[in-house]
This record gives structure tokens, sequence and C-alpha cells, in this order.
């Protein structure tokens, strides 16, 4: 990370050496209206859930924690400073759950800095990070659709709001392009990566599309149609969707993930997503079950799934997870699990405990 003068963005915000044209002249709902319910529905839980003050503490560490490891630069990024545009996309949707804004709350300039660093990083030809920098840079993208998506929703400055118009629909433009014709993508454009694809990638595409469309941004339907019947492809006989449209087995995480992108596609009451649910369950609904990759990839859109249908699954599941994430937690806030480094862990962690805020449109009920 960038800090040649030894400080945070963070530190630096305190000192108001931080300055940012989003500082100037916007207004926004507060975020108090934002983060509808914050906490409230935490007293819902079971007996075997942590109390509701230690997971507040624990959210609040690990903010802390993120806005802390904010680059001077306005981003983030995994082990060995790789995927800075994804990392930094998942770090500000964590910020953005609080109930935070660009211009209202605690990690106001955080997030402030993560748009421009984002928004810089916008391309010509819609692509939003660097295919030098940033390794599978289809997750970037994705990531960066859904963050500005949410951010744009609740933008009032005209021409801040302009900006992320333009980049959002340059975007969604190139994930169009992007596409295989299987419909599904990979971690580079079909061009790139000679027509791969696979399921995670594609459900993260989807997700910042919808996060797109749901702040007014023109997507074309074929470029949601061809990816749902990617899914149904990709689907085994158990419920289990396989690795890609060509095998690889079926992977519980991008399972959990494809039934979050139905739900963003509006598939609903679509057959398949009760088959996909069942396997689901099966898999995932032990927590300590960690006998495939990508544990918390998997939960991060299984808690999703859960939540969205709430009632006493939801009350059970969210008791078993947050007992964990809070036993995890390490005493710094952050979460250090998994090999892919503290700032995608954290940043997952921290969205899956704060659902609940329903800060987010692209999460809420």
């Amino acid at each position: 990370m960038d800090r040649n003068d030894g400080s945070s963005l963070q530190e630096r915000v305190g000192t108001g050496r931080v300055s940012s044209p989003l500082s100037q002249g916007l207004v926004l709902l507060p975020a108090a209206i934002l983060a509808v319910g914050v906490w409230l529905t935490l007293g819902q839980s079971t007996s075997a859930a942590p109390r509701d003050a230690e997971v507040q503490r624990v959210v609040q560490r690990g903010l802390e924690w993120l806005a802390s490891h904010q680059s001077r630069r306005g981003n983030w990024t995994a082990n060995g400073g790789r995927y800075p545009t994804a990392m930094t996309a998942m770090a500000g949707v964590a910020l953005l759950c609080e109930g935070s804004t660009t211009t209202q709350g605690k990690y106001a300039a955080n997030i402030r800095a993560a748009v421009n660093y984002l928004v810089d990083r916008s391309r010509p030809n819609g692509l939003i990070g660097d295919p030098n920098l940033d390794d599978r840079y289809t997750y970037g993208h994705g990531f960066s659709m859904l963050f500005l998506s949410q951010v744009l929703g609740e933008e009032e400055d005209l021409e801040r709001r302009e900006q992320l118009v333009d980049v959002l629909s340059r975007a969604v433009t190139f994930c169009g392009q992007a596409q295989t014709e299987a419909g599904g993508w990979g971690y580079v454009s079909a061009a790139d990566g000679q027509q791969f694809d696979e399921g995670s990638t594609t459900i993260t595409q989807v997700q910042g599309l919808r996060g797109c469309r749901n702040a007014g941004i023109v997507v074309p339907k074929e470029i949601i149609d061809k990816a749902v019947n990617y899914i149904r492809k990709c689907t085994l006989p158990d419920g289990a969707v396989q690795y890609n449209i060509k095998g690889g087995g079926g992977r519980p995480a991008i399972t959990a993930a494809a039934i979050a992108c139905l739900f963003n596609a509006g598939e609903y009451d679509d057959e398949l997503v009760p088959r996909l649910q069942r396997y689901c369950d099966k898999n995932l609904s032990n927590i300590a079950n960690e006998g495939f990759g990508h544990w918390h990839y998997a939960h991060y859109y299984y808690s999703q799934v859960l939540y969205r249908e709430g009632g006493k699954k939801w009350q059970d599941y969210r008791a078993k997870i947050f007992e964990r994430l809070v036993k995890e937690a390490n005493a710094d806030g952050s979460w250090s699990q998994g090999y892919i480094g503290p700032v995608y862990t954290t940043a997952i962690n921290l969205t899956i405990l704060q659902l609940e805020n329903a800060a987010l449109p692209i999460y809420q009920r």
C-alpha cells in the first residue's frame, strides 16, 4: 500500500489533510435514515448468538481496521498488493453497509476516496480496473459496478451523479461485450480469455448489473437472460452448480452465489431455485463444514440468500454464523483466515454481520 508519509487515510482525515471534490456542496439523506433498523433486529436472534453489544464491538473494530488500512490513493489490496480494484470495491461496500455515505457518517471520507479511486480506474472501453495490475480483472469490474451503483442510488450532486452514470453505463457495455457465447464470464473478457467462463465471475457480473439497473442504468435484458440460461446449463441433477460450462464438478460456493444471482435477476419462483437451495442447505447449513473451497465466499452469498428468505431459517443460521465470526475476529479488528488476505476476509465478514442494517438496496428483502 502507498503510505509514503507513514499515515493512513483515516489518520489524515483527523488532521484535515484529506480533501475531495465530493466534500463540497453535496446533500444526501442522513445516514440514520439510510441505515434502517440498524442493530434493532439483532435482538431477535436465538440464544446461541453472541450478545448484541459484542457483535457491535466486533463490527466497529472491523470497520476501524478497514478504514485505517486504506491507502493514500483510496484503495485497498489483497496479499502481495493484488486485486486492488476488487478489494477497494468490497471494502467500500462493507463501509456503506454501516450506513455511511459519501457525505454522511463516520466513514464518508473513506467512501469518497474509494469512489474517486474506482472512477479514476474507469477505462474508455468501460472496464473498471487495470488489466496490467488487476489479476482476473472481471472480479474487480463486477464488484466495482456493485459498489458504485449503491453510491449512485443516493448521489444528489448533479455533476458527480452524471459522472457515475457515465462510468456505470460504459461498464455495462463492457460487461455485455465481455460475456462469452455460452452466457457466462471468465476471469477476463471473452476475447482475452478465448471464451473461457466460470461460475463465480458470472455471479459477480450479474449482481453488479442488477445494482446498476436498480440505480437507473440501462441494462439490456438479453445480457441477464443469457446469464440465467448459463446457470441453468451449469446446474447438475442434485442442484449443484458446476465450475463452468464444460464441467469441473459441483461447487457449494458457486451454487450459493448462483441463488443470489437468480434472485438478483428476478428469478424468485423459478423451479431451479429450490433445487439449488436444497444442495446449499445440505452443504452449508453446518457452519463447521469446510470440506469445500472458499468458505467465506460461499457464506458471503449464502447469508444473502437466507437473509432475504428471513424467518426461522435465517435466525438459526444467523446465530451460528455470527457466533463463529465473532470468535474468529482478531484483536485488531481484522479477520485473517484464508489465503487472499485480511482485507478480503474482513470485508466479507463485515458485510454478513451488517446485512440487517438494510442500508443497501441490493441486500434488502
